[in-house]
């Protein structure tokens, strides 16, 4: 199958540091590449641009999920490709993704093996979504060969782009984090498989698509508390409960203490995400984007 039957989708936000290379290993494998960009004010819409790349400027951040909604909706391919921008496609990674999805045409989504700068292969050991029984304490074995996970990592995944649609794509009540995880979820119950592919690589930057701040982690960890108890709520899971908030809480005060601003930060965070969460206010909300999906 060629490579002209995908496009990828990448959602840049003050990510010109790391886009560049994203976009080339692209290029390399001769797929077009749609960058969303979510209002960033570096110049990643101009290097995008500059890539041949066809870039949707929104004129607010959308959030990750709903950025790839848009992006998915704008492309006319039978697959999408969602990347991350701190993501590089390994020689022929597209070519052995889509090789797979007709060897598995029960695979809902298919993913690399994807590799971080430690040389570790990163895969999904436990997730709020998984059966206990599939949760995992620790590192999961590497699988030698292609394999069926309960969960793939959304920083590279190759999706039947009307399929996506008919699932209603990323959840739009989300801002960030556990987006792909419900999707993942979503996938197996509509009787999907998720598939590890082994014989494409990728190389993930884990975390460098924005550079670090304070105000970041405040920001970071807030949506991830927030998203963790709707996940919770919208799956009839248990519900976080306040020990957690009064843990954080405590070590965002002894880290103040340390004048470490960072780690003061993330914990304050996930405090003020989660006290947001069991009060009623939505992350899109919270970000100014109102509550329509």
């Amino acid at each position: 199958m060629p490579a002209a039957s995908v496009t990828a989708i990448v959602v840049s936000y003050e990510s010109a540091q790391v886009l560049p290379a994203c976009l080339d290993a692209l290029a390399r494998e001769g797929v077009p590449a749609i960058v969303v960009d979510n209002a960033s004010g570096d110049d990643s819409r101009r290097l995008a641009a500059a890539k041949g790349a066809r870039v949707i400027a929104n004129t607010r951040n959308e959030g990750y999920g709903r950025a790839n909604n848009i992006g998915v909706a704008a492309a006319h391919t039978p697959y999408v490709l969602i990347v991350n921008p701190d993501l590089e496609l390994g020689a022929g990674a597209v070519e052995a993704l889509l090789a797979a999805a007709v060897r598995y045409p029960d695979a809902g989504m298919l993913a690399p093996r994807i590799v971080e700068p430690s040389g570790r292969v990163f895969l999904q050991p436990r997730s709020l979504l998984s059966p206990g029984h599939l949760n995992r304490s620790g590192a999961m074995v590497v699988p030698q060969g292609d394999a069926c996970l309960p969960f793939l990592s959304g920083a590279c995944l190759l999706i039947r782009r009307e399929l996506f649609a008919a699932l209603g794509g990323f959840d739009p009540a989300i801002f960030l984090f556990y987006e792909d995880d419900d999707l993942c979820r979503r996938m197996r119950d509509a009787g999907h498989a998720l598939v590890h592919v082994d014989g494409a690589e990728a190389r993930h930057g884990r975390g460098r698509s924005t550079a670090p701040s304070p105000q970041r982690r405040f920001k970071a960890r807030w949506h991830l508390a927030w998203s963790e108890g709707y996940i919770a709520r919208k799956y009839a899971l248990p519900e976080p409960g306040p020990i957690r908030s009064l843990e954080n809480l405590g070590k965002a005060i002894g880290y103040g203490l340390l004048f470490n601003r960072e780690k003061m930060s993330a914990h304050a965070g996930s405090v003020a995400g989660a006290r947001a969460w069991r009060r009623g206010e939505t992350a899109l909300a919270h970000e100014g984007l109102g509550d329509a999906a």
